[in-house]
């Protein structure tokens, strides 16, 4: 299971991920949002499946990215939204600033290529 942290040598994040602490980034959601809000942010291209998405859930809150937020009963079913955790936020926003690096860099070079402009802001 690769670990997330601050360091160098640290392991970029699978895109399932990203999205999961993306989704959860701005305010606490339950799965069936978090799942819709994937699907948002991925532009339709990652659909989360049910059990996916609570095993991904399961496995953040082992690595204390995320933390459930409120526990509830909702129609005899529990119910329970997720936050990000401290170091989920620091995880992300890592992972946000190497991503913009990467773009940065590969925009660059695109422009450097000699075929004109190949990137549009």
């Amino acid at each position: 299971m690769p670990t997330y942290g601050a360091g160098v040598n640290d392991q970029p994040l699978r895109e399932p991920t990203l999205l999961i602490l993306t989704a959860i980034a701005d305010a606490p959601r339950h799965g069936y949002a978090i799942a819709q809000e994937v699907e948002k942010i991925s532009e339709g291209r990652t659909k989360m499946r049910t059990g996916t998405l609570y095993g991904a859930l399961e496995r953040l809150l082992e690595q204390e990215l995320i933390a459930v937020h409120e526990d509830e009963v909702v129609d005899g079913r529990r119910r329970r939204s997720y936050t990000l955790a401290p170091r989920g936020r620091e995880v992300l926003a890592a992972e946000a600033a190497r991503i913009a690096r990467t773009a940065q860099e590969a925009t660059r070079r695109l422009e450097l290529g000699g075929f004109g402009s190949a990137v549009t802001a």
